[in-house]
């Protein structure tokens, strides 16, 4: 979204970095750390409601800023994207790098995870070498403990050289002591960070060029830039030259000293291509000696816990069907639980549907207007969001239960592997899951992606997991068809794990998918990456509960309406619009029924499909109207819909085949716009059309014909 000094009403303290205040007085805080540390926790508990959230700019990355205040001063906390290093090798890694070394913050906080010091303190090291005003937050210190972790704040302050202050995130109160040293910090206090020592031959190379950048680099730190211009960083340099001014490489004595420092480590056998092992090694090293002065625990104890779930939860054998029945599970709650919200839901908002006729009647408006804007674009809105909001409502909660909990990664990393083997990258299992709820998300969730062949293999096959627009129409057709009408508790049991099967349909497609495109128009080599197994945590429910309503469900379900809007106006027209005796809605289903035939379908069915693009939830709403020649959407119960199907040629196969178009097909118009955005070109989003539909009337095809060998 973009923010604008009018749309939020701040005022902006550079317009480079996005970054606002409320006025000139604020002083802005970054807050950086690894991923999984609760350092959103941490920033939500600080600025509560005072938030907003942007793109950083020429990035898809997003940040949050929020605002606090302390005793003495009022800050802008600024959510830098979670890393673990700051040898930039992704968007967020740089856009973190950046921030801290070139975006001139008054503090930086490094938020460590207490339960693993050692490897958190690796940002930590590398962040107190290139700035000083550095507070170190350990933070779920109540984790530690219940793992029997000691930790000595106080030693592990004078080791680091900077501030060090123990919080537990969820609780407010502790944060207390975090916004006294930030406090300390922006008032100019003088800090002495732990210098890292390198290995000889790097430390004598640094001396080589520190004395010639020690002039020209303004407010940064010689000893890191001297570091940083050893090891061949293309977008490090530009964002250098871009902070100086010039460029620092068409220097004299600059460049001089460089060639004789690189010069000076090849003759020790040290390379540009194994220089940043050797750094990373000194770093590592460092952070390690750190922990061992600072950190007990009692080994038989630590974790121990934990390994023993992720043995069965991690485990080939055990692993996948586990997670199987915990998806099963979540559809069977989420079939439940929707039917009887969905169903008040849909009562008042047809309620309010029959006022809006009574007063378009009363103030005698055009029969077509009514139609128009009341039978056509309300009802179509209406229809949505009575569809689509309690099915949402339930499982984006339980789906961020998973996540909060920490058995998401798992799911991670039991599928890092087939995805591997697909030639794609491990990361496309978390943004798959995320397609459960919305494919859009899923989308921007390939942001995640470092390589650019990777992240265009998991936009493009990622429509193949059903959205929760889909939901509605594969458990209304797996009810009709499969399980029968009766209902009951063993008949929504039957029906999850048929949509399961389906969705298990879904994800070996993707695997088929990314291997086809990884072999073909996106050939390459996997990439590694590292994936984190956070320790299990006891969901916080009632912020999983409001984030969910308020971040996913209420986004997704107005960007729906936004497109519904349009849509319900042109089903509407298609209608009521005749030529001769039929409208053009029947005319198109009837100049489509033959090609439509070939692939087990119908005319009706790919029409609706068609004219359903911007919002799944439709589709059987538009083949009801179209069978019934209505000018409006019309609601069956699932009897009278079996009826109306079977009446106009279906069966058990063309049921199949609707549930098999509607896993593969083309995506809706919103997750094609995202496409565009996030790619920035129309060549892959014409693909990510093009190659789901193929699939999907392939297999249509392949099914359609083997059936009808044997009936």
């Amino acid at each position: 979204m973009g923010l604008t000094k009018n749309s939020v009403g701040l005022n902006a303290v550079d317009s480079k970095l996005n970054i606002k205040k409320l006025s000139e007085s604020d002083k802005v805080i970054a807050v950086a750390g690894n991923p999984n540390v609760g350092k959103s926790t941490l920033f939500n508990n600080l600025t509560g409601m005072n938030q907003h959230t942007g793109n950083w700019p020429g990035k898809t990355v997003t940040n949050a800023q929020g605002y606090c205040k302390s005793k003495k001063n009022s800050y802008v906390l600024v959510d830098i994207p979670g890393t673990y290093s700051l040898m930039a090798h992704s968007a967020e890694e740089e856009i973190a790098r950046n921030f801290i070394c070139f975006g001139n913050p008054d503090a930086v906080v490094v938020v460590c995870d207490a339960t693993c010091l050692e490897r958190n303190l690796n940002l930590v090291l590398q962040t107190t070498e290139m700035y000083q005003n550095v507070i170190v937050c350990v933070n779920l210190l109540d984790e530690a403990k219940r793992r029997n972790i000691k930790i000595d704040l106080k030693k592990l302050s004078e080791r680091l050289g900077v501030r060090v202050i123990g919080t537990v995130a969820r609780r407010k109160k502790s944060l207390d002591l975090l916004l006294d040293a930030i406090d300390h910090a922006c008032e100019n206090e003088h800090n002495q960070p732990l210098r890292i020592k390198y290995i000889k031959p790097i430390e004598d190379a640094i001396s080589i060029i520190e004395p010639c950048v020690k002039d020209i680099c303004k407010n940064l730190s010689p000893r890191w830039i001297a570091l940083r211009l050893l090891e061949p960083d293309s977008s490090l340099i530009n964002e250098l030259n871009s902070y100086l001014g010039f460029n620092i490489l068409e220097n004299d004595k600059v460049c001089s000293a460089l060639e004789t420092a690189r010069l000076h480590l090849e003759s020790l056998g040290i390379t540009t291509e194994n220089l940043q092992s050797k750094i990373v090694s000194c770093i590592v090293l460092t952070a390690e000696d750190i922990a061992l002065d600072t950190v007990k625990y009692e080994k038989n104890i630590y974790s121990d816990s934990d390994r023993r779930i992720d043995r069965i939860l991690t485990s080939t054998i055990t692993g996948f069907p586990i997670m199987l029945l915990m998806l099963g599970f979540i559809f069977w709650l989420t079939i439940v639980g929707a039917n009887y919200p969905s169903k008040l839901l849909s009562d008042g908002l047809f309620y309010i549907q029959d006022r809006l006729t009574d007063l378009f009647y009363y103030f005698n408006a055009p029969e077509w207007l009514h139609g128009a804007v009341v039978l056509g674009i309300y009802r179509v809105v209406a229809w949505i969001v009575s569809v689509m909001l309690p099915p949402m409502a339930i499982f984006f909660p339980l789906f961020t239960l998973l996540e909060d909990s920490g058995y998401l990664p798992r799911i991670a990393y039991n599928l890092d592997k087939p995805f591997k083997k697909c030639s794609a990258c491990g990361k496309q299992a978390l943004t798959m899951a995320m397609g459960f709820g919305c494919n859009s998300a899923g989308i921007v969730g390939c942001r995640i992606i470092d390589s650019p062949r990777e992240r265009l293999i998991a936009m493009i096959t990622n429509s193949f997991v059903p959205c929760n627009g889909r939901y509605p129409a594969l458990i209304a057709l797996l009810s009709m068809f499969f399980v029968g009408t009766a209902g009951g508790f063993l008949s929504s049991v039957y029906s999850a794990l048929l949509l399961v099967a389906i969705i298990l349909i879904g994800i070996f497609m993707t695997f088929f998918t990314s291997f086809l495109l990884s072999k073909t128009i996106l050939k390459g080599v996997p990439s590694s990456f590292t994936l984190e197994l956070p320790p299990y945590r006891k969901p916080q429910f009632l912020k999983v509960i409001l984030h969910s309503i308020f971040d996913r469900t209420l986004f997704v379900l107005a960007r729906a309406v936004i497109v519904a809007i349009p849509s319900g106006l042109v089903i509407w027209l298609s209608a009521n619009i005749y030529i001769g005796n039929s409208s053009v809605l029947n005319i198109c289903a009837d100049f489509l029924d033959p090609f439509a035939e070939f692939f087990g379908l119908d005319g009706v069915i790919l029409i609706a499909f068609i004219l359903g693009m911007p919002a799944n939830e439709i589709v059987i709403p538009i083949m009801i109207m179209a069978y019934m020649s209505k000018g409006s959407l019309i609601e069956l119960n699932n009897d009278a819909l079996y009826t109306l199907f079977v009446n106009n040629g279906w069966t058990r196969i063309t049921a199949v085949n609707v549930m098999l178009f509607s896993l593969m097909h083309w995506p809706c118009s919103t997750t094609l716009l995202t496409i565009k955005k996030e790619s920035g070109s129309i060549k892959w989003t014409l693909l990510s059309l093009i190659i789901p539909t193929i699939i999907g009337l392939s297999i249509c095809f392949i099914f359609t014909s083997v059936t009808r060998l044997f009936i």
